[in-house]
């Protein structure tokens, strides 16, 4: 049984609230630095392989729903949406332990650098909406409007996720550890 109007306004009013509150506590904790406590130096790397792992785990969640596996599919956007989770309290942790890193290349590259980091920072604010609306539809069983979703937040979540890789090869030359 599909999921009622009155539950999908609930979900959206939900997700609203969620896709304006994260960004604001993300950008305050940045700004955080927590005095006497041993830099989570050791960080970057792990949240750059969860982002190379959920670039990986969405190529196969499309594959399972392709091949008519839903819940294979249905287990794996769970997995994303946790290792989402945990990339979040990974990268502000580290940034309330540590000093940011500067990207050190110059000519070109720096500009492609910038052009890339402020792609992903802006579609990784816009994918919040985009993912917690497109899981509520599967949730509420509306698998037509979450199938038209899903082909807009495929592709800046795979975006995401890569250019988060990406990111972090070209600034981890410049890292103090």
């Amino acid at each position: 049984m599909q999921g009622s109007v009155k539950d999908e306004k609930k979900f959206n009013k939900l997700i609203t609230v969620v896709s304006v509150i994260i960004p604001i506590v993300v950008a305050i904790l940045f700004g955080v630095k927590l005095p006497n406590v041993e830099p989570l130096s050791f960080l970057p790397p792990i949240y750059a392989a969860i982002n190379g792992l959920t670039a990986v785990l969405l190529l196969v969640a499309v594959w399972a729903i392709k091949k008519g596996n839903q819940k294979l599919h249905q287990n794996l956007m769970t997995t994303n949406i946790a290792l989402s989770l945990l990339f979040l309290i990974m990268y502000i942790a580290y940034h309330m332990t540590s000093d940011s890193t500067s990207y050190g290349g110059e000519g070109a590259i720096k500009y492609v650098y910038y052009f890339i980091l402020i792609t992903h920072i802006v579609l990784s604010i816009a994918l919040i909406p985009l993912v917690l609306r497109t899981y509520a539809k599967a949730y509420l069983k509306k698998f037509e409007d979450h199938r038209a979703l899903a082909k807009y937040t495929f592709p800046v979540w795979l975006y995401v996720a890569v250019t988060g890789v990406v990111v972090y090869l070209m600034i981890s030359p410049y890292y103090v550890y």
